[in-house]
C-alpha cells in the first residue's frame, strides 16, 4: 500500500468520525431546544385558583387579607431589596407576609417585622418558585391569586399595590387599566 492510499483512507476515516460527532451535536442541540420550548416563562408558579400547598402551616390563623409569600435567597441582592420593601409595607395595609428561604435565612432577616421561615425547600418546589425573588399571593381561603418572579423592588411594589387597593365594588383588588381598557 502506498503512502497516498494510506493518507486517503485515513482522511475518509477522519471525515466519517467528524460526521458522527456533528450528527451527535445536532441531536443534542435539538433535544435542548425542544426542552426549552416545553416550558414557557408564563408557566412558572401555580396558576390562579389553585389551592395553596401547605397553607394551614403558613397561616395557622386565617389572614385578615391576602397573604404574600416571598421566596428569597440569602445571596441575592435583589432579594435583599424585595425583603426591605416587604418590611416597609408591614402595617400599612391588609397584606400579610411570609418570607421563605430554601435553606438558612440571613441574619438581616431576623430583626424585620415579617415572619421568616427557613428550610422551606419543599415549598419552593410545590409552589414552582423556579427563580428568586419570587412572589405568590394567596387569598384568605387559601387559593392562589397570582404567582410571578420579581425582577426588582419596584415589581414587588406594583404587585402589592394591586392587591392592597380594594376595588370600587369592594369585592377584590383593583386593577389599573390604560386608556384602551387593557391592564396598565
Amino acid at each position: 500500500m502506498s503512502f497516498q492510499t494510506s493518507a486517503l483512507i485515513l482522511s475518509w476515516i477522519a471525515i466519517l468520525l467528524l460526521a458522527l460527532v456533528v450528527s451527535g451535536l445536532v441531536r443534542q442541540v435539538h433535544a435542548l431546544s425542544s426542552g426549552m420550548v416545553q416550558r414557557r416563562p408564563e408557566s412558572v408558579g401555580l396558576p390562579a385558583g389553585t389551592p395553596a400547598p401547605g397553607f394551614a402551616g403558613l397561616a395557622p390563623v386565617p389572614p385578615a387579607g391576602p397573604l404574600v409569600l416571598l421566596f428569597l435567597d440569602p445571596d441575592c441582592g435583589t432579594c435583599a431589596q424585595v425583603l426591605a420593601e416587604a418590611a416597609d409595607r408591614v402595617g400599612r395595609g391588609g397584606l400579610e407576609f411570609r418570607v421563605l428561604y430554601r435553606d438558612d435565612a440571613p441574619a438581616r432577616a431576623a430583626g424585620l417585622p415579617v415572619t421568616v421561615l427557613a428550610g422551606q425547600a419543599e415549598l419552593f418546589d410545590r409552589y414552582d418558585a423556579v427563580a428568586t425573588p419570587f412572589a405568590t399571593v394567596v387569598d384568605r381561603s387559601g387559593r392562589v391569586l397570582r404567582a410571578e418572579p420579581l425582577g426588582s423592588r419596584a415589581a414587588l411594589r406594583r404587585l402589592l399595590d394591586e392587591f392592597d387597593s380594594p376595588s370600587p365594588d369592594g369585592l377584590g383588588p383593583a386593577v389599573a387599566t390604560d386608556r384602551q381598557g387593557g391592564r396598565a
